[in-house]
């Protein structure tokens, strides 16, 4: 409609340079106009027979007529840059991967595409631009005819093939750029470089998108979170997000395997469509190695694309056994039940001593005959060789000023994990609400010395608590929740302060007698590290009042324990963003290098040993962070797919800092599988960022227009006229018809 009444699109006119060619300067026109309405003022205000209002409607409706008609004789038009003829290129790329050959009714996306392209497009190109076309995948390669594109390339990654075509932009006059795609980028959409070169080079990038924006019947995963590393045969949390249309309130069963093997599995409820929704697995880490865990929904039928509904990360089961200080200020029943528990766990050490008189203690689990002779350790560096620590029931009083804050700087900085137990002599019973160690608990402690109760209470897991992994004593939330209420109850509880900001309350302790409710079990992130308090010294009820064959205690305990040191670091620690690379190559390595003291290391040297598939391999230097501490980045190219090895080594000189080792897998052919709609709204950006524009297959119609006003390339200047466009002589009628109709109805004609 616009182009019917204004004659040019509305990108000639947001273009244009808007001019009178008539060659009399613009005041001309004004004056003219003015002197014209001013006489025709006057007539109108002499006629009689008119009221005042009419008078003003007619002389408003003839000014406004004589104004256009001197506007058309000063000739107005446009003046427009437009591409040469004959003399720019334009780049048609073609997405040419795996997701454009997903089929769309009888035909694929592809098919659609080169039926634009034969369809007239080309060839109306090839009349006024010298045109090139271009595979477009994981890079950029030129093809000669339309018939090559075969929807074969593994990925997309439009930003690289972007980039390739703005080089040729270099050596040739790139006018445009027409990208058919159906926007499903691998690399996480379009880097703010690739476009930043293209506006630069005012490069404008046309899109034409294909395929479906919403299949009608399909689920997703989106996103699968598995820690990177775990003890051997610990228990460990897959969490699965997908999303889905066409299958709300139907059952599916979710399934984690590793090597074929099914590690867990259970049924749940598909929510809403279009609703993200996220499921746990639980299932046992194993052995020490690296594992590929594939994470899927099964049970579905008629999807309109399969390959979507799984998902592999890799674990690394580390060949490690952290150590555990347990200190307890007097013999009792829960530590004997604790130590009984933890010995039956080959993943953790539990080194242990329990204070028999003032000056003596009871040592076990410990690694020489010097270990803990002198009491608890004294100095930081002492303390430091733990992962985790335990302090049972003993006074804040007995730990000197230096110890309080050798434990506060074990979580600070070290990163262990600290676990403090109910008691007597604990918690604010034993003077810990005005110690040093105060700061970093996850409570508020009462002020008061008298919290700690002999009275029976019920140990009940809080929303917050049902998907923790510490508390998890059944795999199934429900069930789960359900086992912890049938727990016998505990001898004692103690109570405690509110949590403090973000601290996650995980178990409630509930009285018998008053039903009133306590935290039991909390827990926060604290500098590296990470603190809890388990508020009772009454879970050996838990193993005295059941069978012999029940393993709540056993369960809970050893899952306690290795959640205090599973994350604790080693003084060299590897990390990357993504331990499985879908269809990419470039893997980011991180390395946080920290002395005896875990004070940050910043003049070492630091490598990595990559040993890959196919003897592939090679070292990469890594070079300090100019803005962390203590940290080394370095980027590997693992070429090939497959599973990698990075085996990282630091010195200070002739001393040795340290090893740490990470493993990741690269796997190709699997990202164009997700994310295979049409993503409308990375094409129309792209097109907005570079002043460019989004069509559908049916409107490339109107591109060879846009196209040519480009200000890329060899430009020219044109003149368009607007004196002959429809909606002037449209105007001119409908002045010209209101002011008679107006004057045969007023009795004036």
């Amino acid at each position: 409609m616009f182009e019917l009444l204004f004659q040019y699109p509305a990108r000639v006119f947001s273009k244009g340079e808007f001019v009178f060619l008539s060659g009399a300067p613009v005041w001309t026109l004004v004056l003219a106009i003015a002197a014209a309405a001013a006489g025709l003022g006057l007539l109108a205000f002499r006629r009689r027979g008119l009221t005042f209002p009419r008078r003003i409607a007619l002389w408003g409706l003839q000014a406004a007529l004589v104004a256009l008609l001197f506007t058309i004789l000063w000739q107005p038009a446009l003046r427009v840059s437009s591409l040469k003829s004959q003399q720019n290129f334009v780049a048609v790329l073609v997405d040419d991967s795996r997701s454009m050959a997903t089929k769309e009714g009888s035909e694929t996306r592809l098919d659609q595409v080169k039926a634009t392209l034969n369809g007239g497009l080309v060839d109306k190109l090839k009349d006024r631009f010298q045109v090139r076309l271009y595979s477009a995948g994981a890079g950029m390669k030129r093809v000669a005819k339309v018939e090559q594109f075969t929807g074969a390339q593994p990925s997309t990654q439009l930003g690289a093939s972007l980039r390739e075509a703005v080089a040729e932009a270099a050596t040739l006059p790139v006018g445009a750029i027409v990208l058919l795609s159906d926007g499903a980028d691998n690399s996480g959409g379009i880097d703010s470089a690739s476009l930043a070169e293209v506006r630069r080079l005012r490069i404008p990038v046309h899109t034409i998108g294909y395929g479906r924006e919403a299949f009608a019947r399909d689920l997703e995963i989106a996103q699968v979170d598995l820690p990177s590393r775990s003890l051997p045969g610990s228990r460990v949390a897959a969490q699965a997000t997908f999303r889905q249309r066409g299958y709300a309130n139907r059952r599916a069963k979710l399934v984690a395997r590793s090597d074929g093997k099914t590690l867990a599995s259970r049924e749940v409820t598909i929510k809403a469509d279009g609703t993200a929704q996220t499921e746990s697995l639980l299932f046992s880490a194993g052995p020490a190695g690296p594992k590929t865990i594939e994470v899927a929904v099964e049970g579905l039928d008629g999807e309109e694309n399969a390959a979507n509904n799984a998902m592999r990360r890799l674990i690394t089961v580390e060949n490690r056994k952290p150590r555990v200080l347990y200190f307890e200020g007097e013999p009792r029943w829960e530590y004997k039940f604790i130590r009984r528990a933890l010995d039956g766990d080959s993943s953790v050490t539990l080194a242990s001593m329990v204070r028999t008189t003032p000056n003596k203690f009871f040592r076990q689990g410990i690694s020489g005959a010097a270990e803990l002779e002198d009491g608890f350790p004294p100095k930081p560096e002492e303390l430091f060789v733990y992962d985790g620590l335990a302090i049972g029931t003993v006074e804040a009083s007995y730990f000197t000023p230096a110890q309080q804050e050798a434990i506060k700087l074990f979580v600070d900085r070290r990163g262990g994990g600290l676990l403090l137990l109910g008691g007597r002599n604990s918690l604010s019973d034993g003077g810990y609400a005005a110690s040093q160690i105060a700061e970093i608990l996850p409570v508020s402690l009462p002020a008061s010395r008298q919290t700690f109760r002999r009275e029976p209470a019920k140990a009940e897991l809080t929303a917050g608590g049902r998907d923790s992994l510490i508390a998890r004593l059944e795999d199934d939330p429900a069930r789960n929740a359900e086992r912890w209420k049938k727990l016998p109850p505990m001898s004692d509880y103690q109570e405690l302060g509110a949590a403090k900001p973000g601290a996650v309350v995980i178990a409630e302790a509930i009285p018998e007698q008053s039903k009133s409710r306590w935290p039991l079990l909390v827990s926060h992130n604290y500098g590296r590290g990470r603190v809890s308090i388990l508020a009772t010294s009454g879970t050996w009820k838990w193993k005295m009042l059941q069978e012999h064959t029940d393993t709540s205690h056993h369960t809970f305990w050893q899952q306690l324990i290795r959640g205090l040191v599973a994350e604790t670091p080693s003084r060299v620690t590897t990390t990357t963003p993504k331990t499985v690379l879908s269809d990419e190559s470039q893997v980011p390595l991180r390395v946080e290098l920290r002395d005896k003291n875990y004070l940050p290391v910043s003049d070492a040297l630091v490598e990595a040993r990559v040993s890959g598939p196919e003897g592939t391999g090679g070292t990469v230097a890594l070079e300090l962070d100019p803005l962390s501490e203590g940290v080394y980045t370095g980027m590997w190219t693992a070429d090939k797919p497959g599973s990698y090895l990075a085996d990282i080594s630091a010195k200070r000189g002739e001393e040795d800092l340290g090893r740490d080792m990470i493993h990741f897998r690269r796997e190709d052919g699997v990202a164009e599988n997700f994310g295979a709609e049409q993503n409308r709204d990375l094409l129309e950006k792209l097109s907005a960022e570079t002043g460019g524009k989004y069509y559908r297959p049916s409107e490339t119609a109107k591109l060879l227009e846009d196209i040519a006003l480009s200000e890329a390339g060899i430009t020219v200047r044109e003149t368009r006229d607007l004196w002959n466009m429809p909606i002037v002589f449209l105007l001119l009628l409908a002045l010209a018809g209101t002011e008679w109709l107006l004057r045969r109805r007023w009795g004036t004609v």
